[in-house]
């Protein structure tokens, strides 16, 4: 492929991906249009829907991308690569290389052998997705303590509330580590000046001071 080539395939391919997306959907060209009016975005019409399945138009902006997307019901990154359908793409005129290993590319998940340095972009990307993952693990071990503690409560066999408590306090405890995990990492974010996500209403305590910082002191 040509380095002129490369921007009309690389759309076509976009437009391949949201035509099957579209069908697997059972949207019709307009109920997309209408999709995007609804979001706000009128700018996609029918006929511009139609011209880029037909080939017509070569070309479509991130603007578009976005909200098509968004209609579709996929990840904006599904549009530009077709993973689990194409092994290799030509993700830069000359470059073709595997699929996954283009999408990984596009969202900063490339492998690296070293720690990124800090404040690059890359090193963003981890540190956001790390507290991610940290979230993820706060919001499953204070989720298991709280119906541990809900067991405890609804049973009258004394020998077994008390196997329960027990059991509870365990998972309360690696609640507790985990919170407080993320308490720290989101205030290192902040001592670089960098603006945490939002927590689940369900982590909100983690953000209190630090006396209000265990998930079960306001439920004894």
């Amino acid at each position: 492929m040509t380095t002129e080539q490369w921007p009309a395939v690389f759309t076509a391919r976009v437009v391949q991906a949201m035509r099957e997306a579209r069908q697997a959907a059972g949207l019709t060209m307009g109920d997309l249009a209408q999709g995007c009016a609804d979001r706000g975005y009128p700018d996609i019409k029918e006929q511009t829907i139609k011209n880029l399945e037909a080939g017509r138009r070569a070309s479509i902006s991130i603007a578009d991308l976005v909200v098509l997307a968004d209609v579709l019901g996929i990840p904006p990154v599904a549009l530009l690569f077709p993973l689990g359908t194409d092994a290799t793409v030509e993700v830069l005129p000359g470059r073709e290389v595997s699929t996954w290993d283009s999408l990984a590319w596009f969202t900063g998940e490339t492998p690296t052998t070293q720690p990124a340095p800090q404040g690059t972009a890359r090193d963003l990307l981890d540190l956001f997705r790390s507290h991610g993952d940290l979230v993820a693990a706060a919001t499953a071990s204070n989720a298991l303590a709280r119906e541990r503690r809900r067991e405890a409560s609804t049973t009258l066999d004394r020998n077994r509330r008390a196997v329960l408590l027990d059991r509870a306090a365990g998972y309360e405890e690696h609640a507790f580590e985990d919170s407080a995990d993320l308490r720290a990492f989101r205030t290192r974010m902040r001592e670089r000046d960098l603006v945490p996500p939002a927590l689940p209403t369900d982590l909100a305590f983690v953000d209190q001071p630090e006396a209000q910082t265990h998930p079960e002191d306001g439920d004894q």
